[in-house]
């Protein structure tokens, strides 16, 4: 369970950027914070069900959930899916003499097995310069393992005693553990890797299907436009049409196994998305969509 993401450089407070679901972080903000969409974990945590980012275009929207995906990828993959010689893939802020040669930052916070633990590193293109993992077994935080270059303290707790020197450079101490069996570290990517998922539209093609079934039909339309017209996009309806594939509609040049393999990922039907937009004279006045 997601508690707090922050990504940045270098331990920078200005360039550091948090996303929480914490409540009690956004009620001092917002006084009409809607109850229905906080849970109680415990007496001194509360946490949104939901929340979402708003933001003009180029303001780092997307840049957040692609440094999260990252993040989470590297976590899972970088002791097996990476060679020694391949470059870490961070991107630095290149619009900054102060920042274009420091590490990337990157940490969460979060719930397993109803213990809090924050792990986070610290990353260059070459290699990691810092990683740390360490949760609150009652009351107080402990360090399962601390990383600063090339020296590795690890706990007695966390059991990976030996497995410092099987890691590489440009490999996270938390990958390679999971892969040499460390149960918290395995339990940790799992986690990662079941109950984690993100949606982004920069990648929509997994999502246009189940999309386009919620367009037709008319209750969900009519509650996914409620969205839409609140975002003010500029469209004033949407509309979808549905028509009948079949081998003799395709064109005639197309190899009969092309054929086939068409009329079976779209199951015999074509679906077309358009919005409705309002057109307007020269006088600013409504004529048509």
């Amino acid at each position: 369970m997601l508690i707090e993401f922050s990504i940045g450089n270098y331990r920078s407070f200005k360039e550091q950027v948090t996303f929480s679901m914490v409540a009690a972080n956004l009620v001092a903000k917002d006084k009409k914070l809607d109850e229905n969409n906080v849970f109680e974990v415990d007496n001194d945590l509360k946490l949104l069900k939901s929340a979402a980012i708003y933001g003009a275009n180029a303001s780092g929207k997307s840049n957040l959930a692609t440094a999260l995906n990252f993040m989470r990828w590297f976590m899972i993959n970088s002791s097996k899916e990476t060679q020694s010689t391949e470059k870490i893939g961070v991107e630095q802020f290149q619009l900054s003499t102060e920042t274009e040669a420091k590490p990337s930052f990157f940490e969460i916070v979060f719930l397993m097995n109803r213990k809090r633990y924050r792990y986070g590193f610290e990353a260059t293109r070459d290699k990691v310069i810092s990683e740390w993992l360490f949760y609150v077994p009652k009351s107080k935080e402990t360090k399962l393992f601390e990383r600063k270059l090339h020296k590795i303290s690890v706990s007695k707790t966390y059991k990976a005693d030996g497995i410092q020197q099987k890691t590489r450079d440009n490999a996270l101490f938390l990958s390679v553990s999971a892969q040499f069996n460390v149960e918290i570290a395995k339990t940790i990517l799992n986690l990662l890797t079941n109950r984690v998922a993100l949606i982004s539209t920069l990648n929509d093609t997994g999502y246009r299907g189940y999309t386009v079934s919620c367009l037709i039909d008319n209750k969900n339309k009519h509650e996914i436009f409620q969205l839409l017209k609140k975002l003010d996009l500029g469209f004033s309806d949407v509309k979808v049409e549905e028509s009948e594939i079949t081998a003799d509609s395709l064109p005639k040049e197309l190899p009969d196994e092309l054929k086939s393999l068409i009329l079976k990922n779209v199951e015999g039907k074509l679906s077309s998305v358009q919005t409705i937009h309002q057109k307007f004279d020269g006088k600013g006045s409504p004529v048509s969509t």
